[in-house]
């Protein structure tokens, strides 16, 4: 099986000892904390594939723990004796990508687990492709913009203005894009 890093965050004892050795007996690394002050300071060490909150912990509640990692865009799910229609709202509100109802038997949730950890990794390649999508749109936008400066200066065509922008990266061994930015920000001929 896989090799997946739960964290498991649950005040009671027995649950948190008895789940957590029966998931590392299905194959995962598991981490395991009774509160969500130490589950906080855990993440800043380390980066669970999927973090496992009871709702009801002392001090900070599961649920302003799932909104923290959701902050920090790491994927949870909660583990509680509560399955009404407001929990399941709330949960749902706050990002997790699922509940267990206790009392846990593991073989039964390891399941859900999968499709947790599966959907964690297509929001995180999600995530990743509308970065380098935005990035790109914003270098495109610079180096267009640039591209037209160059126009209305020198009375040049878009290819011209490109090819001289492109021949300055080039003299000065730098990328197109960190020319353009500089020509945008002093704004200095590209000669």
């Amino acid at each position: 099986m896989t090799q997946s890093h739960l964290l498991l965050v649950e005040d009671d004892l027995l649950i948190l000892h008895t789940t957590a050795r029966g998931l590392r007996a299905a194959g995962y690394r598991v981490s395991e904390t009774e509160s969500g002050e130490e589950a906080m300071r855990l993440c800043a060490d380390l980066r669970p594939d999927l973090a496992v909150l009871d709702i009801n912990l002392p001090g900070i509640s599961g649920l302003e723990l799932g909104r923290w990692l959701g902050e920090r865009d790491l994927p949870f799910m909660f583990l509680t004796a509560y399955d009404d229609e407001a929990f399941v709202r709330e949960a749902s509100q706050a990002g997790a990508l699922g509940y267990l109802v206790k009392p846990i038997d593991v073989p039964r949730i390891l399941p859900s687990l999968e499709t947790a950890l599966a959907r964690a990794h297509d929001l995180a390649v999600m995530r990743e492709s509308e970065e380098k999508l935005v990035a790109a749109l914003q270098n495109s936008r610079e180096i267009s913009t640039a591209i037209g400066l160059l126009m209305a200066r020198h009375g040049e065509s878009a290819e011209q203005a490109f090819e001289r922008l492109r021949s300055e990266a080039r003299n000065q061994r730098r990328k197109v894009r960190e020319v353009a930015r500089d020509l945008l920000a002093d704004g200095a001929p590209g000669n």
